[in-house]
């Protein structure tokens, strides 16, 4: 498939499928992730990570493939900033974003290997769960792109998924023996285990089934690194730290975390190891957290001067 073959297929989902509004708050695309209640602490402390890594506050935030902005947290992120740019290949994640995000956003239709802006003009970059969608080829250009456009001596974090994590490879059968576990128990105790929300949730899922049949063969470009070929592509290039997001996916919280079997009490415990170990399981969990800081223009002069 060409560049923009794919370029079209993202567009095309997201605004055919993906963002398309299900309630008030609740997209299509959120199938990928966990929204029972038993994981929104955890979840919403996840988010809170990329804020600790921006300067706080600024004159314009870059939020690079922003989709709809659909949680909260991530309106904390430029709320010190006078204006947050939302940019994105689909017109309807701009358009729900602007919902949101109201005057204090600037909305722009763009593509992130080829941003039109100034250099050096964001005081703080996010680019969450969007350069997955660029071929491998073109992603040293979205990386590239996004630290032009970033001010020197400013932050930028970008999160995206491992392809075949380890950590989740090495979980597979222990997610199996609690699926067929969790079976058994609600079979022999006849256990209804939906929380109310989760059936608001289905519910209104089921409301749209001949949009969810087009959804799930439909798809849409994805690609990723393993955590050698991210460090292989920057090294040299950018000062770059890869930290956790947060490390299992979507289908470890579904298959092991469980209200009524502790599972607050687990994600807690989970949430604890990350912050003790951050950067092991930055490399080995699901989602990365890559801190990338560009030095003030005397360094960088330093350093190419150096390389020469």
């Amino acid at each position: 498939m060409s560049e923009e073959n794919i370029k079209q297929s993202v567009r095309e989902f997201y605004d055919q499928v993906g963002w398309q509004a299900i309630g008030e708050t609740l997209y299509q695309n959120a199938q990928y992730e966990d929204l029972r209640p038993v994981s929104q602490v955890y979840l919403h402390r996840c988010h809170m990570r990329v804020k600790r890594h921006l300067a706080h506050s600024g004159t314009y935030f870059l939020d690079a493939g922003s989709g709809p902005v659909q949680y909260p947290e991530y309106l904390t992120y430029s709320e010190g900033y006078q204006a947050r740019v939302c940019m994105d290949i689909s017109i309807v994640a701009l358009k729900e974003a602007r919902k949101r995000v109201g005057e204090h956003g600037l909305y722009v239709l763009g593509d992130i290997t080829h941003l039109p802006f100034k250099s050096d003009v964001f005081d703080g970059i996010s680019a969450l769960h969007t350069i997955h969608h660029v071929p491998m080829a073109d992603k040293g250009l979205a990386y590239g792109e996004l630290f032009r456009t970033l001010r020197p001596e400013r932050s930028m974090v970008v999160v995206d998924g491992w392809t075949n994590a380890p950590l989740m490879v090495h979980s597979k059968r222990f997610m199996a023996g609690m699926q067929r576990l969790r079976g058994w128990w609600e079979r022999k105790n006849k256990k209804v285990t939906e929380e109310p929300e989760d059936k608001e949730l289905h519910s209104k899922q089921s409301k749209e089934p001949s949009l969810e049949k087009k959804f799930r063969p439909a798809g849409t470009f994805v690609e990723k690194f393993d955590a050698d070929g991210l460090i292989d592509l920057l090294t040299g290039k950018m000062n770059f730290e890869i930290l956790v997001w947060r490390s299992v996916s979507v289908a470890f919280l579904r298959a092991v975390i469980y209200p009524d079997w502790g599972g607050r009490f687990w994600l807690k415990v989970l949430f604890w190891l990350e912050e003790r170990f951050p950067r092991l399981l930055g490399r080995v969990g699901q989602y990365p957290l890559v801190v990338i800081h560009k030095p003030s223009e005397t360094s960088q002069q330093q350093l190419t001067s150096s390389d020469v």
